[in-house]
């Protein structure tokens, strides 16, 4: 039974510091030294500037959002403005057209009232030409056949005139009263 209680010597428990724990404790004391003095700065430094970066980007990104939206909210009003100008340009043209046709008609009115006063003044001349020319040949005729019937020639110019003068006289006298009666001017 002796074998079953042997005592453990204290250089083979590892649960005992002995002088390489030392040796390793300081080893890892002076490794963790030197990353909190030379190491980790840099990489906090590092990490706090770009953090510091990112934050930049996300206000930048903010502020290029707000200046986006009174981009495009100036883009809609100029858009609207245009929309009321060109309505409001629109409707000069119309107004104007308007005015323009109204004044073209006007004068095609004023054209047309100076071709017809300007018609009744050839026709009064083409008749007035007419009942000269007629006058002259009824005349004519009218001596022809006085001077049959009569049995002598009227030769004589003024006496042709005066004879020619009073039967045309006659024949309108006749003409206007039988004008009149009918209510036919």
């Amino acid at each position: 039974m002796d074998s079953a209680v042997r005592p453990v010597p204290l250089a083979s428990n590892f649960l005992v510091p002995n002088g390489t724990f030392w040796v390793e404790l300081i080893a890892f004391a002076i490794i963790v030294f030197i990353l909190a003095k030379w190491v980790i700065p840099p990489i906090n430094k590092a990490m706090t500037a770009r953090q510091e970066a990112i934050r930049k980007q996300f206000a930048d990104l903010d502020a290029a959002k707000s200046e986006a939206h009174s981009a495009e909210e100036r883009y809609k009003s100029q858009l609207e403005e245009a929309k009321h100008e060109a309505a409001r340009i629109r409707e000069e043209a119309r107004d104007q057209g308007a005015q323009i046709v109204a004044d073209a008609r006007a004068k095609a009115e004023q054209e047309a009232q100076r071709i017809i006063e300007h018609a009744h003044a050839q026709i009064e001349a083409d008749r007035q030409h007419a009942v000269t020319t007629l006058r002259g040949e009824v005349g004519t005729l009218a001596t022809q056949l006085a001077g049959r019937i009569v049995g002598e020639s009227l030769d004589d110019q003024a006496r042709q005139s005066r004879v020619v003068d009073r039967f045309l006289d006659e024949l309108d006298g006749k003409a206007g009263a039988a004008a009149g009666a009918s209510g036919v001017h």
